[in-house]
């Protein structure tokens, strides 16, 4: 190990390479905290060229190493194994903005650019960058393109996957593909870039990527709605949809209980409507045009849906400011339910249209299972994605609750499975989940995915235990 540390120092620097554990315990634990881990080094290397040269060191010693970029994964994608054996790898300090083109409107970045600073960069060039998830702040690029992320906007510009044009990335043996292409159209044999989109790290680690971007919204409109039912969530963005559907940028539910825990444990929350609801709706419109219209779009829609009863009440935003304070109580759900005590979160995704019956039966289902159980199913109705999860029953014990994780990740499954949905929907499969691949995507499915990481990473050294089960 000494060897291999002095031969990482030369390639990385000092100020690319922590040994100390009081500065690599950060990087050893999941954001969940659910999985603590030990490393030897955490790596930073500074370009492809270094990380190419630490792959070919890591991969000649058979040392298997950990990709991690903002470390903020909710399956433990990025946390290595207790034994100390695996090498951390982070991208952070590969933090450039290389280029923006306005003109073919696409963006060449650095894996560890924040999704904060890339939006940031794009909207002074006047244009946007549509991604957008709760943890934008610390998540990274290359983690961000390598678990396929998803959230708030996907209903309208589609998952990461949809916004990758072209990838420079490492390969498991240090060879570095540059496949930085900006082409909308390139149909020269296979779809690499899509292979390394969504694999968690365990196939090659994304050093940078050309993303495509949008025209910068001019106009927004944004309001809180209150509904009886999540089948009135589900009727209410068929409204909004009829009305105009290139207008609709996000459509997101809530439940009373996750806007409960909003309310009491983040300060400045504030509900914006006369009373508390069963079931909130988020909708935001959004046009690239002046003098859209969007506000006589949301209050036509919201004002008919009112009549039929299909809306309780409503608080359109007048201001950007209420605009942030409408989205701050959807965007710290997580970070609410963390500290209301012990929760076990579930990432599924059902065709639209199941999504009421998927949060009323998988509902039931948990509560019966333990009662006192509170289900908090919160996130993108508008593509069918929710996070349905349940936090531990008021004065039980948190360490207990989490032990019965996998039999509550199951029981809601079962519903997600007959509705013809995925357990997985956008935070990935890392190392919580990969015990349910075989019977989910068992047979064929599974085996091409092992053929793949055979063929890519022979010796199994990228983020081993992650995605593939053993087998």
């Amino acid at each position: 190990m000494d060897t291999l540390l002095a031969g990482l120092r030369a390639i990385v620097g000092s100020a690319g390479l922590l040994t100390d554990p009081a500065d690599t315990a950060a990087y050893a634990e999941d954001w969940r905290r659910l999985y603590q881990g030990r490393t030897p080094a955490v790596v930073r290397p500074a370009d492809a060229a270094a990380l190419a040269a630490v792959m070919q060191l890591c991969a000649g010693r058979g040392v298997a190493v950990v990709p991690q970029g903002g470390n903020t994964s909710m399956v433990a994608g990025a946390t290595p194994d207790a034994d100390g054996s695996q090498i951390v790898i982070c991208t952070a300090r590969m933090n450039r903005v290389r280029a923006i083109d306005t003109v073919d409107l696409t963006m060449t970045i650095e894996a560890g650019v924040t999704l904060k600073a890339a939006q940031l960069a794009a909207e002074e060039a006047g244009c946007l960058l549509p991604l957008s998830i709760s943890s934008e702040g610390s998540a990274q690029i290359g983690g961000v393109l390598a678990t396929n992320a998803g959230g708030n906007n996907t209903l309208r510009y589609g998952n990461a996957r949809d916004l990758v044009l072209g990838l420079e990335v490492v390969l498991p043996d240090g060879q570095v593909w540059n496949g930085l292409r900006s082409l909308r159209k390139d149909n020269t044999g296979y779809c690499l870039r899509q292979l390394f989109v969504g694999s968690e790290g365990t196939l090659g680690i994304i050093t940078a990527a050309v993303l495509k971007l949008a025209p910068r919204p001019r106009e927004y409109a944004v309001a809180l709605c209150a509904v009886p039912s999540p089948e009135a969530a589900l009727d209410l963005l068929g409204r909004f949809q009829s009305h105009d559907p290139g207008q609709v940028q996000a459509f997101e539910y809530m439940s009373g209980t996750g806007m409960d825990f909003v309310l009491r444990h983040i300060p400045g929350a504030v509900l914006p409507l006369a009373a508390r609801a069963a079931h909130y709706c988020l909708v935001e419109l959004a046009s690239p045009r002046q003098k859209a219209g969007l506000r006589e779009a949301l209050e036509t829609v919201l004002e008919a849906a009112l009549e039929a009863g299909v809306v309780e009440d409503a608080a359109i935003a007048e201001s950007e400011a209420q605009r942030a304070a409408i989205w701050r109580l959807r965007e710290e759900h997580s970070e609410a339910q963390k500290r209301e005590g012990a929760s076990v979160k579930n990432d599924v995704s059902v065709p639209v249209s199941r999504v009421p019956e998927l949060i009323r039966r998988a509902t039931a289902a948990c509560e019966a299972l333990i009662p006192g159980v509170r289900a908090v199913p919160f996130g993108h109705m508008g593509d069918g994605n929710i996070h349905f999860n349940l936090e531990q029953p008021e004065g039980a014990d948190g360490a207990a609750f989490l032990g019965r994780d996998h039999e509550i990740m199951d029981t809601v499954n079962a519903v997600v499975r007959d509705l013809g949905g995925s357990f997985s929907a956008e935070h990935g499969v890392g190392r919580l989940k990969p015990y349910m691949m075989a019977e989910w995507r068992g047979g064929a499915e599974l085996d091409l995915m092992r053929r793949i990481k055979r063929a890519l990473d022979p010796r199994g050294l990228m983020n081993p235990g992650k995605v593939i089960p053993p087998g």
